[in-house]
């Protein structure tokens, strides 16, 4: 059972919102903008409405990954954690679409929100604090799934937790991968309008 659960969340992750809204659209956002397909880049190519449409959808497979785990196998947290990561894998390398698909943070959140609500706290606060700080999504992103481990070693998780913080924490950083080498190029897009404490700070020291 638990291996049909996991190629069950794969699929599940498989399926992507931003590829899905598009094809209503008549759009493929992996030709437009930065050709992540992912939340992200479908608000800066597609706008707001659409960009809302995708993140729900992202986030809520994640989700039902966690539930169907946790229904059909109640109270096996790893079968649940497995299942999260599959829809991760999933929304990254989807089946559907050629393997080419978002960076998966969204569906690792609606995952969470059952299998680890708690981490949540920590991972929205270490993003927000970095994008009002620096305005780079990519990298918040990144330092948010980083912070999973503080989150495990905070709560004295047992190992199931801290292999599943360790192996998320590796896959999205992979996932951003190419957002941190154009950061060390200088060339990574920056969200200006987010970066309020940065500019702030900047103001002060001017």
């Amino acid at each position: 059972m638990l291996w049909l659960l996991i190629v069950v969340a794969y699929l599940l992750g498989s399926v992507s919102g931003s590829l899905c809204l598009g094809k209503l659209r008549g759009v493929d956002i992996r030709t437009l903008g930065s050709g992540n397909a992912g939340g992200t880049n479908a608000l800066r190519t597609q706008g707001l409405v659409f960009a809302l449409g995708v993140v729900l959808i992202d986030v809520g497979k994640g989700l039902l990954a966690a539930w169907l785990a946790r229904h059909f196998l109640p109270g096996n947290d790893m079968a649940a954690m497995a299942c999260v990561f599959a829809a991760v894998v999933g929304h990254i390398w989807p089946v559907w679409h050629g393997f080419r698909g978002g960076k998966g943070a969204a569906t690792l959140v609606g995952g969470l929100i059952l299998v680890w609500p708690q981490s949540l706290i920590l991972l929205f606060s270490v993003w927000f604090l970095n994008l009002l700080l620096t305005g780079y999504v990519g990298l918040s992103t990144v330092l948010a799934a980083i912070s999973l481990l503080v989150s495990a070693a905070w709560s004295g998780a047992d190992a199931q937790v801290w292999w599943f913080a360790i192996a998320s924490s590796v896959l999205l950083t992979f996932s951003h991968r190419s957002n941190l080498q154009r950061l060390r190029s200088g060339t990574e897009n920056r969200f200006e309008k987010a970066r309020l404490l940065g500019r702030l700070l900047s103001g002060r020291r001017g």
